[in-house]
């Protein structure tokens, strides 16, 4: 009777590792298409691949208050914000190329380096533009990424998504796949162990 119980208890708790297994590669594979269809088209799109040293030539921050170009919500045509314009000696070419935040910046608004997130307080909106102009001017020179194919003249401070960021988007649902692999593995030698054994 005993016998019986411990059978039924063994194989209760291969079932359940079996599914929690099978669950960690079904929810692996749903993380691989999730960053597959977002993160990974961004990553091929830009083409700011390499990397280079620009010289800050000049920090301007103009003072007429433009508003984001990209089309989007009223609230977003209403915001305002001071416009920081850095212009860089691109070293790889020597050519003097405007400079802007990342990939996303330029399509927001071509005309300014600078976008900055929505905040209902201008006045710490200034403060930050006024901060990162200082910034420039402070440190000359810094890493930068341009297009080696030409089609982008200007340079970008950095990518939204580098290679490291890419590969450590893979790197958890790896783990998770990989661990879910092993876990049906090694129920499946047991359940094996188990019935060499019951031959036995």
């Amino acid at each position: 009777m005993l016998g019986k119980k411990l059978v039924t208890a063994q194989k209760r708790g291969e079932t359940r590792a079996l599914c929690l297994g099978l669950g960690m590669v079904a929810c692996s594979m749903m993380m691989y298409f999730f960053i597959g269809i977002t993160i990974v088209p961004f990553y091929t799109k830009s083409v700011w691949t390499t990397e280079t040293v620009c010289k800050v030539l000049k920090a301007n921050i103009e003072d007429k208050v433009l508003r984001p170009d990209s089309e989007g919500s009223e609230d977003e045509d209403t915001f305002s914000y001071p416009c920081l314009q850095v212009w860089v000696n691109l070293t790889a070419s020597g050519q003097e190329v405007m400079l802007y935040q990342t990939e996303d910046t330029l399509e927001r608004n071509p005309k300014c380096s600078y976008v900055p997130d929505k905040l209902e307080n201008s006045k710490e909106v200034k403060a930050r533009i006024e901060t990162i102009a200082s910034n420039f001017k402070r440190y000359h020179t810094f890493p930068c990424y341009y297009d080696p194919g030409g089609e982008q003249t200007n340079v970008i401070l950095s990518r939204l998504y580098p290679p490291k960021g890419l590969l450590f988007a893979f790197l958890w649902p790896t783990l998770m796949f990989t661990g879910g692999c092993l876990i049906v593995v090694l129920v499946k030698i047991s359940q094996y162990v188990s019935v060499l054994s019951a031959c036995q």
